[in-house]
């Protein structure tokens, strides 16, 4: 079959030059987008066998929209005309110019992912009023929606602040509510109305013709997703537009589209109906060391949005600030994270790798103290020796172990997202018979570890103790164990401490994968006072690890090593 020929890049198809600058490397872009881009250019010239159809003029329409009727908001932008950016225009004009076969709109879902303060809300909020006034859509119904109202009312005070802005809107469009407490834009000739919809307001029953999904990161389900899916089957060209930051739960509904607009633009997946603008950096890139690449995940940078000044600062808080570090990434860089607010940065915890780890045969007999963090029934069980610097060795060398159940590993493995099979099988954790931890194996092996080193106290959780005591007592065994407080009074110095001691360099470590992972997964919480511990509650992994690290450095702080009073002392804290 003959290739159609792609229509000529001019000024009144900048979707097609902007696809061709990006595809040349003439315009700077990671990834996915350069997918997206080179999608663009092989349906214009393979499309029609699909019955796909680029009409110039619809995109050009739509375009128009935004640049003759909308006004942003804002700051320097308040009142402005709307000139739409490059990779906005090629976003606009690829929803609305491209045609599926029955003449309708090809893309019916759209997911966008830039850095923040890029201008994806204001965007979202110009679809949705286009999708009210100008789609020709009977009885439209247009819906900002998100998990909670508040978060809903961002992307909608944004459509209201353009309807007042505009003559032309404010005509023809009646407010319900005064001020900040606008709750609905309707065109009541035509009975249409944009209005703000979430999980926890009790609607039921929308039938959107667009639907503006913000921040899908936050969604802790996809329960907003379908429920104005469902809305859509009575529609004849409906559209769901998602935005959003990048996020921190691989197992969130914002992973699994981010995964599929990945795929869709890469031609991995094939879903004519999908259109996809992710950005990312490529492999290799880091941002807080090469200035070169931020223009990857803020297509805006070069207008000076969000501006060159705001992500240097931001990298320097990164760089200052360890437990930053990941949030910086996140935001304004499109690297998604293991975790919310990661406490130890990455580069961190590797410039303590020892790359010439003496094995644990070479440390034996020294002296030391450990942290014991029991699981429960199935979960990871960690012990973790803090070994003592000594004149022919300054570092603080951390040695760990890990017990899971040996039932079903696989299923475990991919259930968190990490190869336990091939750490089990490397010697990284012990994988013990049954479906739930034998803490009789884990008793035996610890005490093996008390009787290789000087291990002077184990540290240990109260909450899971008194059944570990119990088999202590019927194996006649003898174990250090001190109690360690988990709340903030007690782990504070600990992790203050273990912090210092990595920014330091002052700990060694041999690059236990599952204790990169743990520590990795570590987010801390902080209280009104400034005391932090670790919270298992906010990871997305697992970090029994860090915190039986924690509990170890805390103990020898207590310890105090012969040099005087220790932290805790100091402090008044001693209670354990």
């Amino acid at each position: 079959m003959a290739r159609a020929k792609a229509p000529t890049a001019t000024s009144r198809d900048p979707v097609t030059r902007y696809a061709r600058a990006i595809v040349s490397g003439r315009v700077l872009a990671g990834p996915h987008v350069r997918a997206a881009c080179q999608r663009h250019l092989d349906d214009l010239a393979q499309g029609e066998a699909r019955g796909l159809r680029f009409d110039v003029k619809a995109a050009e329409r739509a375009l128009g929209f935004f640049t003759q009727v909308l006004h942003l908001n804002g700051g320097e932008f308040e009142g402005k005309p709307f000139e739409l950016l490059p990779w906005q225009q090629f976003i606009i004009g690829s929803l609305f110019g491209w045609m599926g076969s029955d003449g309708t709109r090809r893309f019916r879902t759209a997911y966008i992912e830039t850095a923040k303060g890029s201008g994806k809300s204001p965007l979202a909020a110009g679809i949705g009023l286009y999708g009210l006034m100008a789609d020709g859509e009977p009885r439209a119904e247009v819906y900002a929606g998100a998990t909670k109202k508040d978060q809903a009312m961002v992307l909608f005070r944004d459509a209201v602040a353009m309807v007042d802005h505009s003559p032309a809107l404010s005509a023809r469009i009646t407010k319900s509510g005064q001020g900040l407490n606008v709750w609905n834009l309707a065109w009541v000739s035509r009975g249409s109305f944009f209005r703000p919809i979430a999980s926890d307001d009790g609607q039921s029953g929308p039938r959107p013709h667009i639907s503006l999904l913000d921040e899908v990161h936050e969604h802790k389900d996809g329960y907003v997703v379908e429920i104005l899916k469902a809305g859509q089957k009575g529609r004849r060209q409906p559209l769901m537009v998602m935005i959003t930051n990048s996020g921190t739960d691989k197992r969130s509904v914002c992973w699994a589209y981010h995964d599929h607009s990945a795929k869709v633009a890469a031609g991995q997946v094939m879903d004519d109906a999908f259109f996809a603008y992710v950005c990312a950096l490529d492999e290799g890139d880091d941002p807080l060391r090469d200035e070169r690449c931020w223009e990857k995940a803020n297509p805006s940078l070069e207008a000076g949005i969000p501006g060159m000044r705001y992500l240097r600062e931001q990298v320097a808080a990164a760089r200052n600030i360890p437990s930053k570090e990941s949030l910086v990434r996140r935001l304004n860089f499109c690297q998604w994270t293991e975790a919310e607010s990661p406490w130890i940065a990455g580069h961190v915890w590797f410039d303590c790798l020892d790359a010439h780890w003496p094995g644990i045969e070479a440390l034996r007999g020294r002296s030391g103290v450990a942290g014991l963090d029991l699981s429960s029934t199935q979960d990871l069980t960690a012990l973790v020796v803090a070994m003592d610097p000594t004149p022919e060795d300054p570092y603080t060398r951390l040695l760990p172990f890990f017990w899971l159940p040996g039932d079903d590993l696989h299923h475990k493995g991919d259930r968190d997202r990490v190869p336990y099979v091939a750490w089990r099988d490397a010697g990284y954790l012990e994988a013990l018979p049954g479906r739930a931890v034998n803490k009789l194996a884990v008793l035996r092996r610890l005490v093996e570890v008390c009787e290789q080193f000087d291990i002077r106290a184990v540290a240990y959780d109260r909450w899971r103790i008194e059944d570990f005591k119990a088999l202590l007592e019927q194996e006649g065994a003898s174990l250090p164990l001190v109690p360690f407080g988990q709340g903030f009074k007690d782990m504070a110095p600990a992790v203050d401490e273990y912090e210092r001691l990595l920014l330091d360099g002052q700990i060694r470590h041999g690059g236990n994968p599952v204790m990169t992972w743990c520590m990795a997964n570590a987010v801390v919480v902080t209280d009104p006072a400034g005391n932090r511990k670790v919270a298992k509650e906010r990871a997305t992994g697992r970090v029994d690890g860090a915190v039986a690290a924690v509990m170890a450095i805390g103990r020898s702080l207590v310890d105090g090593r012969g040099e005087g009073p220790s932290v805790y002392e100091a402090r008044g804290l001693l209670t354990f």
